[in-house]
């Protein structure tokens, strides 16, 4: 049976029955418990599990994650909510230094089995340390995981996914989306890691676009169906692993792609993804590829300000409507 739920509920859904089957999952972080965090996502789990398996921590990020490294070498599977994603850098070397390489330095005798839940996303008015969207941090670093649900379906799978993965795994969730309502079945389901999702089908031109942007290219596809024009739209559902296959031979069908990512333009996701395509799709391509990504600014606090830094659906039409025309690209 399917009904509607909203990204928050899937979430907390996901977790609770992932603590249910296993009493080796436990989660922990800045007001997870009493508080349910400051989005209200986990809200409730402590009266189910108590406050032995949610933990509300001290306000030191670097601390609680290296518990949680070491709880899970130890045997334990912890997800650890980090606040805001902002806050990755106060914890980039027990993620990247310890949780990433235990298992390679090892020689595999030790695993990290542990769920770093954060999110991502600008357009909330929260300022500049408080709007970024850096999952291209941790995609750079061999031995994450890096999964961005867009929908309240995608956020159960994945999250299931994750908690059960022998790997460290950071998940990013979109802070925008959370009372977002999509159907999700009652019944127990995963999402594999690395298999994309292909949204909608089309024959002009490809979307590939991640978390709060899947949304927009969709949105921009509507658009765009009202002009003639076709759009695929791919949304990888995984960084790390990325379903490169699908994405290539999306592209090598439509001959233009678009990738579309909240991160920062400058050395980030939509550059990785278009390259791939580039290297593998190249005499199939009849336009250059495409990329939007948030601009390359300290986001703004002033809303008029802030709506600008993140691409939108006219804007991917637009450029969509370039690519097909055969119009000279924009110079960013």
């Amino acid at each position: 049976m399917t009904r509607e739920i909203t990204l928050s509920k899937a979430v907390n859904e996901a977790i609770a029955e992932e603590m249910r089957r296993d009493p080796a999952v436990f989660l922990m972080g800045e007001d997870v418990a009493e508080a349910g965090t400051p989005f209200k996502v986990l809200a409730g789990l402590v009266d189910e599990f108590g406050p032995d398996r949610v933990i509300d921590t001290p306000i030191s990020e670097p601390g609680f994650v290296g518990m949680a490294v070491g709880a899970a070498m130890t045997g334990s599977r912890p997800i650890v909510d980090l606040m805001f994603g902002d806050f990755l850098y106060l914890v980039m070397d027990q993620l990247c230094n310890q949780a990433a390489k235990t298992h390679y330095m090892s020689g595999g005798k030790l695993t990290v089995p542990m769920v770093l839940r954060t999110n991502l996303g600008a357009t909330r008015r929260s300022a500049a340390q408080h709007s970024q969207s850096l999952h291209a941090l941790v995609a750079h670093i061999p031995g994450l995981k890096v999964a961005m649900p867009s929908s309240a379906y995608e956020a159960k799978g994945l999250m299931k996914t994750a908690i059960r993965d022998e790997n460290p795994v950071v998940i990013f969730e979109d802070k925008l989306m959370y009372q977002d309502k999509a159907p999700v079945p009652e019944e127990e389901y995963l999402i594999p890691f690395g298999a994309a999702n292909v949204l909608r089908e089309g024959r002009d031109i490809t979307l590939v676009a991640t978390s709060s942007m899947v949304q927009v290219a969709q949105k921009a596809a509507e658009a765009l169906q009202a002009d003639g024009i076709s759009a695929e739209v791919i949304d990888p559902r995984t960084l790390v692993p990325l379903d490169e296959a699908t994405i290539v031979e999306s592209v090598r069908k439509t001959s233009r792609a678009i990738v579309i990512d909240e991160g920062h333009r400058n050395f980030g996701v939509t550059g990785e993804i278009a390259s791939r395509i580039a290297e593998k799709a190249f005499y199939h391509l009849d336009y250059p590829v495409q990329r939007m990504g948030a601009m390359d600014v300290p986001v703004p606090f002033s809303p008029a300000l802030e709506d600008l830094t993140v691409p939108t659906p006219e804007a991917v039409a637009e450029a969509a409507r370039r690519a097909v025309r055969g119009e000279v690209a924009d110079a960013a």
